[in-house]
């Protein structure tokens, strides 16, 4: 039945879909972003909103975005970048997503770095929980990037949790955004596993709501088209998603913090921009 549903809500468009309920100025919201861009794609409306209504907004990256080759060849115009090219990808990515969160109101007091291993995520949850992983793309196995919150913490699954959870404790949200278990990518899906398990340990469940970035062939058009509405991928059928129709002005402010996101841009600008619609969608975890 909530398959029929997300095709009929694709064919008419956010009116369709449940709307996600007003935020409030008690809300706390708290973005995680597995990469740099992630926090602008999914969820810069939500913020905005937030914000208008009063709530107080946070958001923490996951990783710093160093294991993306091809855009650091772009970046450091070399075919070879190296593992120091890939580490200046990283720094250029946080800044660039810094900047972002500046343009969408997100306080640099709540903008958090954990600056774990890009293309790593889901092996910290694994294999390497105990023992430290290494960076193929940073050659390093342990946090490097200054104003992390813990430099020089091994790169394992057990740091990686830890400082998620102190985030969470420290910023104490209402409303947690994080990625679908059904999100293509390794690093969503398994930071995602990550934010359940360590809320559900809290008692804290109720607070997780899912977005999603990566689904195939989706979003489509593959192009900016901001009067669009979003639907869910088909992939994710199993999730009772809402709407959170977006204004004219809330939907260029989300642009303009998508090219805040410059490296990654010069190479992902369709898909980027194809996130910029009439509305972003988001469902509660069960």
């Amino acid at each position: 039945m909530l398959g029929r549903w997300l095709v009929l809500a694709a064919l008419l468009g956010p009116a369709v879909l449940p709307r996600m309920p007003a935020l409030s100025a008690h809300d706390r919201v708290l973005v995680i972003a597995p990469h740099p861009d992630d926090e602008s794609m999914c969820c810069a409306g939500l913020l905005q909103q937030a914000l208008k209504q009063g709530a107080s907004v946070g958001v923490v990256w996951i990783t710093a975005g160093d294991g993306f080759e091809l855009d650091a060849m772009l970046v450091e115009r070399s075919l070879w970048p190296g593992s120091a090219g890939m580490r200046r990808l990283g720094a250029q990515r946080l800044r660039e997503a810094q900047t972002a969160a500046d343009e969408l109101g997100v306080p640099r007091a709540s903008q958090y770095v954990l600056g774990y291993p890009d293309r790593g995520v889901l092996a910290l949850a694994g294999d390497f929980y105990s023992r430290p992983y290494r960076s193929k793309y940073t050659d390093s196995s342990a946090v490097l990037y200054a104003g992390a919150l813990s430099v020089g913490a091994s790169y394992t699954g057990a740091n990686l949790e830890r400082d998620l959870e102190r985030v969470i404790a420290e910023f104490r949200p209402t409303l947690v955004l994080a990625a679908a278990p059904q999100d293509r990518h390794p690093d969503h899906s398994a930071s995602g596993a990550l934010a359940r398990r360590v809320l559900e340990r809290r008692g804290e469940l109720g607070e997780l709501h899912y977005w999603i970035v990566h689904a195939p062939n989706w979003p489509r058009p593959l192009r900016l088209e901001p009067d669009l509405a979003l639907a869910p991928p088909a992939e994710t059928s199993a999730l009772a998603w809402e709407s959170l129709p977006l204004t004219e002005a809330e939907r260029a402010r989300k642009l303009a913090a998508l090219r805040d996101h410059r490296s990654q841009m010069q190479l992902l600008a369709p898909f980027m921009n194809s996130f910029v619609r009439a509305n972003e969608i988001f469902a509660p975890a069960r």
